[in-house]
């Protein structure tokens, strides 16, 4: 199984535009590399068979918000998980800048991972239920 995916750099810690094709394990790999180097991140996923639709993940420590960027040009925002305390807000990676969410948007990474992978796999983004449109 293959991904096209755009990341933070390691060696900068700025958001590169430049779309590789790899495997999902050396995707796994460059995930880990960020998470235990830099300790933040976002990346840009896709399956190799088209450019819509992908997925955006920005993490920041244990916690990750999910962007799903749809066939018709529509926006939305995975249901957090409550792993983040109710009225609490996380702060994540988006390209360069940190931003703030609140904890209904608020994923574990491992969480967001999961539906990352099922989305390479699937080419599907889950159930639409669990997505709010923006």
């Amino acid at each position: 199984m293959s991904a096209v995916w755009a990341a933070t750099a390691l060696e900068t810690g700025w958001f590169s535009g430049l779309e590789r094709h790899s495997t999902v394990q050396e995707l796994m790999a460059y995930i880990k590399a960020l998470s235990t180097g830099l300790g933040q991140g976002y990346l840009e996923i896709r399956r190799p068979d088209g450019d819509l639709p992908y997925l955006a993940l920005g993490f920041k420590a244990d916690h990750a918000v999910l962007h799903l960027f749809d066939n018709h040009g529509g926006v939305s925002l995975h249901v957090g998980d409550d792993s983040a305390a109710p009225g609490a807000e996380v702060e994540v990676v988006i390209m360069d800048e940190l931003y703030a969410f609140t904890a209904d948007v608020a994923l574990t990474i491992d969480h967001a991972w999961d539906i990352v992978l099922d989305f390479i796999q699937t080419g599907e983004p889950g159930a639409l239920s669990n997505w709010y449109e923006l």
